[in-house]
């Protein structure tokens, strides 16, 4: 029987387990990055594990949230980021050089590698064939050391691509379709491996696009072969040497199998508030706009800043619209800027923002009150523009041009007759000078710490009991929004844990914060899919430093689930989702003798008087974390043995 692809690259990787469905690995990282909303903490965490240099092949750590520079606090933390990258042996791309996942793609993505990414959008590196997997920054704090990344084995989705795509259609709509098929939870404990001859007509940015928004289906990550495609991709950026073919056997088997006919794909937009909330762009003509915004990680490349150019070529957007452009890297802005699409932007009346995550993760760019925004984004979650009612539409570059144009939602095949056809430069523009290397002398390097960077709270081993009270009950697809808002109020706070504490459910329970400080001992009620969306621990930490204790949910995403086992919160589930009905807030919940419980898989808890089935699914591994306090705790002793 043959191999998939992921069966392949995950088997050279192993370092522990078996490579049987759901059985626990561990598995080696080759690469890793940062992002500055995550990486300050993963490297306060690095340091605390006493490693004088990383292990791994290659970690990068970009400045691409944070750059809006409204006070002290950013500005400290890109210092602090720099110079802890100096003196530990990783590469550190300046503030400007771009959107990590776009840069990584273009200088360091190498097909058959692991990469491990303190950013949910690390699986756009499966574009380059790369297994590449978001996780907390204490796993790729502990990736960086040396340790192994832990998960249970996944199952892999055979995603069959045949046929090509219609003009004016693009990745992006292939991807919402398989949203709209499969929904936030269909890739849950899966990896999407794409295959058939429709693969060949997409390009290595296309596919990256494709992988980007893999992680809305909750997937573990997606992955793309290795082929002329990327060989081709990998010569224009003069790295033709890290090409190596790869593919699945023939008679590979896969756990399913989706057929896509890329000529029935049609502009698709995720509407408000949720990426699979999904309907054909035609059945939605009639939405006035107020503001587009091209750009993010899933679409800021060469190719679809081009394509976003030649349809606004020689026109102006609508007089109710504003539209502004986030280019994905610096050598992105830097081929624009020489091939007349930056002019063309200009003059239709786009506004150039920084090659940031900017608008994406609320950084600037609100939408006005109930004002729709068209973006080409990846998540479209209430709040998480910055204006609480903000109506956002997630769309391709094709369907946003137009829209700007319209000044309403329209579908680019029904208003385009034709643009040029994109072509790829022969070479495109490669400058890593933003890209420092790190210091070939680190005993000289001094870490720089501003005053907002504060020491990480203490994590001990968890009661001999269990006494804790309902904080909150909350209901089905929360998100990491929803616990731990991003945006220009909150982010700067990330190294501060006692500050950005304040900010837990702010949007859905504004005491939340005094509430949970008052009960001393807390838990969180959760419902189906709790803790989705961005990779941010501080959804984690900062629940743990107020107290939190446990959550108990009908189910977890994947990312939020071993955060919360890092820092040593129990991820419970009703083993009767049935029983979550019955509680309420401020009910008492009582676990006798913990310890025990957390070797168990079932046990039960008192909720409320009530006794209360509850099922621990987690790996032997993860017990030993939750019974030390958590993975800092766990990884400090053991290097101290």
């Amino acid at each position: 029987m043959g191999k998939t692809l992921v069966e392949k690259i995950l088997g050279i990787h192993l370092m522990e387990g078996e490579c049987k469905k759901d059985e626990p690995i561990g598995i080696m990282i080759d690469q890793t990055l940062t992002q500055d909303a995550t990486g300050t903490l993963a490297y306060l965490q690095f340091e605390a594990m006493g490693i004088d240099k990383v292990q791994t092949d290659l970690s990068v750590s970009y400045v691409d949230h944070n750059t809006l520079q409204t006070d002290n606090r950013n500005m400290d933390d890109h210092l602090y980021l720099q110079s802890v990258a100096n003196k530990h042996g990783i590469y550190f791309s300046r503030p400007g050089n771009g959107i990590c996942h776009q840069v990584h793609l273009e200088r360091f993505a190498k097909p058959g590698h692991t990469l491990l990414g303190s950013d949910s959008h690390t699986p756009t590196a499966g574009g380059m064939c790369m297994i590449a997997i978001g996780a907390g920054g204490l796993d790729v704090a502990c990736a960086m050391a040396g340790e192994p990344f832990h998960l249970k084995y996944p199952k892999v989705i055979n995603v069959k691509l045949k046929g090509k795509l219609r003009p004016f259609v693009s990745a992006k709509d292939i991807i919402l379709y398989i949203l709209q098929l499969k929904s936030v939870k269909g890739g849950v404990g899966a990896i999407m491996e794409y295959s058939g001859e429709g693969v060949l007509t997409l390009s290595v940015p296309e596919r990256a696009t494709i992988t980007n928004m893999g992680a809305e289906l909750g997937a573990t990550t997606s992955i793309f072969p290795s082929d002329g495609q990327t060989l081709d991709f990998l010569k224009r950026q003069g790295r033709e040497q890290d090409y190596v073919a790869l593919a699945a056997d023939r008679d590979a088997v896969y756990d399913e199998v989706i057929e896509v006919d890329l000529g029935e794909i049609v502009p698709y937009a995720a509407m408000p508030h949720s990426p699979d909330n999904v309907k054909a762009v035609s059945e939605l003509s009639n939405v006035k706009i107020n503001q587009v915004a091209i750009g993010s990680c899933t679409n800021s490349s060469y190719r679809d800043l081009w394509i976003v150019g030649k349809i606004l070529e020689g026109k102006v957007i609508a007089k109710n619209v504003s539209l502004v452009i986030s280019p994905g890297s610096k050598q992105v802005l830097s081929m624009i800027s020489r091939d007349g699409t930056l002019t063309r932007l200009i003059d239709a009346g786009a506004r150039i923002l920084e090659c940031t995550c900017g608008p994406c993760i609320g950084m600037g760019q609100a939408p006005n009150s109930a004002g729709v925004t068209l973006r080409t984004f990846n998540r479209n979650f209430e709040g998480r523009s910055g204006t609480k009612d903000g109506q956002v539409y997630l769309v391709s570059p094709e369907t946003a041009a137009v829209s700007a144009l319209k000044g309403f939602l329209a579908d680019p095949t029904e208003h385009l007759d034709r643009i040029d056809n994109f072509v790829f430069p022969d070479e495109f523009r490669i400058d890593d000078r933003m890209i420092i290397p790190p210091s070939p002398t680190p005993e000289n390097v001094q870490v720089i710490r501003g005053p907002g960077i504060k020491p990480l709270p203490e994590m001990l081993p968890p009661p001999s009991d269990l006494s804790a009270k309902v904080v909150i009950k909350v209901g089905d697809n929360i998100t990491t929004d929803h616990i731990m808002p991003a945006g220009a109020k909150v982010l700067p706070f990330r190294s501060d844990i006692p500050k950005i504490s304040e900010f837990v459910f702010s949007s859905i329970d504004p005491d939340f914060h005094n509430k949970a400080k008052a009960a001393g001992s807390g838990v969180i009620i959760g419902g189906e899919n709790y803790g989705q969306g961005s990779s941010r621990e501080h959804a984690a930490i900062a629940p743990k430093y107020l107290g939190i204790k446990a959550v108990i949910a009908k189910s977890f995403a994947r990312i939020h689930k071993a955060n919360l086992i890092n820092f040593g919160i129990l991820p419970l589930t009703f083993a009767d989702p049935a029983d979550y009905e019955f509680v309420k807030d401020n009910d008492e919940v009582t676990i006798k003798n913990l310890h025990e419980a957390i070797g168990k898989t079932e046990f039960m808890a008192n909720i409320g008087g009530r006794d209360v089935p509850m099922r621990l699914d987690i790996s032997e591994r993860d017990r030993e974390l939750l019974l030390a306090g958590g993975t800092l705790a766990f990884i400090k002793r053991k290097f101290a043995k």
